[in-house]
This record gives C-alpha cells, structure tokens and sequence, in this order.
C-alpha cells in the first residue's frame, strides 16, 4: 500500500470537489482547477474526505496511487490558498522589472531577457531584486520559476545568479595564489 497514496484528503468547506467520468474539477476561492483522473485509481467521498483507492495490484495502479492523491491535494491547496514561489537575483546590477504582462530581467547578459507572464500567473515585485510568483497551479508555478531561474542559475564561486529564497548554495574555494 502506498504510504501517501493512503492517507485521506481533507476537503475544506470553501472548496468543492466534483467529479464527472473521469474529469476531477476542484474550485476554491482563488480559482478552478481540472485533471483527468487515470483508470487505474478510483475516488470515493465521505463527507468532507476525500479517498484515493486503486483498482488492482499491478505495477502501474501502484505507482499513480500516490501521484494522484499528492496531484489531487496540491490542487485543493492551490484553489484554497496561492502557492508562491520567490525568486532573487544575487549579483551587481541584477535586477527584476515587470512591465504590463512582461517580466524583464538584467542578469548580466548584453540585452535584457524578457518573458510573457501567463495567464495563470501573478508576480509580485517585493524589490528590484527579489520577486513572488503566485497562482493556483503548483505545477505551473514550480515550472515557470524555474524557466526564470535557468536563464542564469547560481553559480558556486561568488554565489551570483538568480536562487529560490532559502536555497543554500554550496559555496567553492577559488584558486590559490603561490
């Protein structure tokens, strides 16, 4: 039995869950969010829990049984309250800007690297080093910081770069002198 896969969801009272075939739509106070749900798990409601069973023993109905009740649970949490994601850039003259629906970033290149904010997100400029990105998809949001991120990751001798806030970054000694 999957250890996460077996845990019940607790669905909050401002959150509704409904289910129709297999098309799982949850919506909260922050949005709507669906998924398909695989043939190999079953969902069954009780009240205000929510219970992720799967359908056989095999290999693959073993796997997708705990995927799907951690998909199902990021997606309650998401519709009930934002996930964010906060990104800062380390370094001289790294800065973030946002302008109507494009994020501009000054990393150090010889040009400004500029991205089209979806739909599905807000960002939220703290300082002109340090951004918040928000929405209601986890998925989404991970993906789009980390897009962000790969334009100039940290590197490990001075620690410049754009980093998740609290991410340590494992630090090198240079060279030595003689």
């Amino acid at each position: 039995m999957s250890r996460i896969g077996k845990k019940v969801i607790q669905v909050p009272k401002e959150v509704s869950v409904t289910l129709n075939g297999k098309e799982l739509t949850i919506t909260g106070k922050y949005g709507t969010l669906q998924r398909q749900i695989s043939d190999n798990v079953d969902l069954q409601f009780k009240g205000e829990q929510l219970f992720v069973t799967r359908l056989n023993d095999q290999k693959t109905s073993r796997e997708s049984h705990g995927l799907h009740r951690a998909l199902i649970q990021n997606m309650i949490q998401g519709v009930e309250k934002n996930f964010t994601k906060t990104l800062i850039a380390e370094g001289v003259g790294y800065r973030f800007q946002v302008d109507k629906n494009k994020l501009i970033l000054n990393v150090g290149f010889s040009h400004p690297i500029e991205f089209e904010i979806p739909n599905y997100l807000t960002i939220k400029v703290e300082s002109n080093t340090k951004i918040q990105l928000i929405g209601i998809d986890r998925e989404k949001v991970g993906f789009f910081a980390a897009k962000i991120r790969a334009v100039r990751p940290p590197e490990p001798y001075k620690g410049k770069g754009l980093l998740y806030e609290g991410e340590k970054i494992l630090r090198k000694a240079g060279k030595t002198g003689k």
